[in-house]
C-alpha cells in the first residue's frame, strides 16, 4: 500500500541508477515507472499514462534528448507535473538552467535517500495544494471540467463519460447517489464543459429551504405580493438565466411547487408571485437526489409527470465504498488543503498503514465524511505524517471484533442443522464495505432441518423444486456467514460485483435497519 498512492516517473539512462531510485521510491511508499531515456519519458507524458504520474525524477545528461530537452517539451505541452532534476555537478549555472526550464527542485548525485524523500513529499504536497486552489477557482468561475475531478476509479470513469455526453447538449439531467458522493462537483463539471461555461451555476438545496419560502426563492416575487414582501425579489430561475440551475435534493420539493417547476421546464417561463405576466427564462436544469425518485413517485409524494421530465438523462454516482481506489488521491488533496488552512506545513503525508485503514472503512458519509475526517486528523496531528491514531473514530470502527465464530459446526447424525450465525463486522484488511447485519433464518422443522451446513436443499416440504430466489437468498446468507462478513470475498466467491451483492441484500431484506452513523 502506498503512502498516498503517488506514482513517480524515474527517467535515467543508467540501469543501476534506475534500480536504486526504484527501491528508494518503493521504500518511501510510492509507486514508480521507469523510462530509459528522454524520448521515452516524453512519449509517456504525452500519452494516456500521463494522468497517473504525480512527479518526475529526471536525469540531466542522457543521449538523444537530455533533461533540459525533456523539461522544455513538457512545459511546451502545458504539462505542470513537478520535476526533480538529478545532476552530477551542482554548479550555480546548472541550477539556474534547470530551474529556468521549469524544474521544481534539483539534487546532486549521489543523493541521500532522506534528502530525496523530503523533496518528493514537499513537491507532492505543493502540487496537490495548487490543484485544489485551481479547482476552487474554476468552480467559482464556472469553468471546472471533468479533467479537474479526482478519480482513479473505472466506475467514476463511466460517470465522467456520461457527463461529457450530457454536457454537449441542453438535455435535463438527473444525478442520483448517496449523500456526500460529489453530485454538485459533477454538476459543476457538466456546466464547465458545456457551451454555458463561465455563465452562472446557481445551486439550490431544496431540502434546506422552509416550505413556505420555496416558491418565492425559486420563482421570485413582486413587491407587495404578500405580507413582508417589501421589495421585489428575483428568484433562482432568473438568476440562472443564460446558465445552469442545479436543484439539489429535488425530491424534497412540495407538490404545489412541483407543478410550477414542471411548467418552467415545459414552457421555459416562470410565474413570480404577484406578477401580472409570465417571465421567460433560459436555463439548463440539472437535478440531484439522494433518494430514488421512482420510489417517491410510487409513494405519491413526487409527481410522475415531473419525474419523467427530470429523468431524461440519469447519471448515478457510486458511493465511495465502491470506488476505494479514489481514497488515497482524495486524502492527499484534502490533506494539502487543510494543512495549509490550519498553518501546519509540516504535515505532508499519510503513513501506508493509515491509507490501508481508510480504504478498509465503509464511509457511509462518502467523500464529505472523508473530507471531515482528514480535517480532524490534520488538527490532531503533531508529526510529519497522519497516522491511524489521528483517525480515532475510523480506527475504532475498523477494529471491531467478531463476537462469535460465524462458522457453525456440521452436526453429527440426523437432527437440526444450525443456521448460519448473524455476522458481525470483522477486521480484515481486504474487507470491502462493512456489511449489513444479516439475521438468522427462521427456525425450521421436519424436512427442512435435514440439510447440514454447507449443503442446500433442492426440494421444498411438498417435494417440489424450490424457487431460484429462495435458493439464492439462502446461498447469500451462507456465504456471508462462511466468509465472516467480508463482502469483497463474498461477492468474489458468488461471482458477482459488490454493487450487485448489495442490491440483492436489499431485495431480500438482509440489510440492517438504518445505515452506519458517520464517524
Amino acid at each position: 500500500m502506498q503512502a498516498l498512492s503517488g506514482k513517480i516517473l524515474i527517467v535515467d539512462d543508467d540501469p543501476i541508477q534506475r534500480r536504486l531510485l526504484q527501491e528508494a521510491v518503493k521504500k518511501f511508499g510510492y509507486r514508480s515507472k521507469t523510462a530509459e531515456n528522454g524520448v521515452e519519458a516524453v512519449r509517456i507524458m504525452s500519452g494516456p499514462e500521463a494522468g497517473d504520474i504525480d512527479l518526475i525524477i529526471l536525469d540531466m545528461v542522457m543521449p538523444e534528448l537530455d533533461g533540459l530537452g525533456v523539461l522544455k517539451r513538457l512545459r511546451e505541452d502545458k504539462n505542470a507535473t513537478p520535476v526533480i532534476v538529478q545532476t552530477a555537478h551542482g554548479g550555480i549555472d546548472t541550477v539556474v538552467s534547470v530551474m529556468n526550464a521549469g524544474a521544481q527542485d534539483f539534487v546532486v548525485k549521489p543523493v541521500a535517500p532522506e534528502r530525496l524523500n523530503v523533496s518528493i513529499r514537499n513537491l507532492l504536497k505543493t502540487s496537490a495544494l495548487e490543484e485544489e486552489i485551481t479547482r476552487f477557482r474554476k468552480q467559482a468561475s464556472g469553468t471546472l471540467t471533468f479533467a479537474d475531478i479526482i478519480t482513479n476509479s473505472p466506475a467514476m470513469e463511466r460517470v465522467i463519460s456520461l457527463g461529457k455526453r450530457a454536457a454537449a447538449s441542453n438535455i435535463p439531467i438527473l444525478i442520483e447517489g448517496e449523500s456526500g458522493v460529489g453530485k454538485e462537483m459533477i454538476a459543476s463539471a457538466i456546466q464547465g464543459s458545456s457551451d454555458r461555461k463561465s455563465r452562472p451555476l446557481v445551486t439550490v438545496n431544496c431540502g434546506a429551504i422552509p416550505e413556505n419560502l420555496v416558491e418565492s426563492i425559486l420563482f421570485g416575487h413582486e413587491k407587495g405580493a404578500f405580507t413582508g414582501a417589501v421589495d421585489k425579489h428575483v428568484g433562482k430561475f432568473q438568476e440562472a438565466s443564460g446558465g445552469t440551475l442545479f436543484l439539489d435534493e429535488v425530491g424534497e420539493l412540495p407538490q404545489d411547487v412541483q407543478v410550477k417547476l414542471l411548467r418552467a421546464i415545459q414552457e421555459n417561463e416562470i410565474d413570480p408571485i404577484g406578477a401580472r405576466r409570465p417571465v421567460k427564462v433560459d436555463f439548463r436544469l440539472i437535478s440531484a437526489t439522494n433518494r430514488r425518485l421512482i420510489d417517491q413517485v410510487k409513494e405519491g409524494v413526487f409527481r410522475e409527470d415531473l419525474f419523467y421530465r427530470l429523468n431524461v438523462f440519469p447519471i448515478w454516482i457510486p458511493p465511495l465504498r465502491d470506488r476505494r481506489e479514489d481514497i488515497p488521491a482524495l486524502t492527499r488533496h484534502f490533506l494539502a488543503r487543510f494543512a495549509a488552512e490550519e498553518g501546519k506545513p509540516q504535515v505532508a503525508g499519510v503513513t501506508p498503514d493509515t491509507v490501508a485503514m481508510l480504504q478498509d472503512y465503509n464511509w457511509p458519509g462518502n467523500i464529505r465524511q472523508l473530507e471531515n475526517a482528514v480535517f480532524r486528523a490534520v488538527v490532531l496531528c503533531d508529526g510529519a505524517q497522519l497516522t491511524q491514531d489521528d483517525f480515532p473514530q475510523i480506527q475504532a470502527a475498523t477494529e471491531q471484533l467478531t463476537v462469535s465464530d460465524p462458522r457453525p459446526a456440521v452436526p453429527s447424525g440426523v437432527g437440526e442443522a444450525p443456521a448460519p450465525a448473524p455476522f458481525q463486522h470483522a477486521p480484515h484488511r481486504s474487507a470491502a464495505p462493512q456489511a449489513p447485519a444479516v439475521s438468522s433464518p427462521p427456525a425450521q422443522t421436519g424436512f427442512e432441518q435435514s440439510a447440514p451446513f454447507g449443503f442446500m436443499r433442492n426440494l421444498d416440504r411438498e417435494g417440489h423444486v424450490r424457487k431460484l430466489a429462495d435458493i439464492e437468498e439462502e446461498l447469500i446468507r451462507a456465504a456471508i456467514a462462511h466468509y465472516s462478513g467480508r463482502m469483497t470475498e463474498v461477492a468474489k466467491r458468488l461471482g458477482i460485483g459488490r454493487s450487485t451483492l448489495y442490491r440483492k441484500l436489499k431485495e431480500y431484506g438482509l440489510e440492517e435497519d438504518g445505515k452506519d452513523a458517520a464517524a
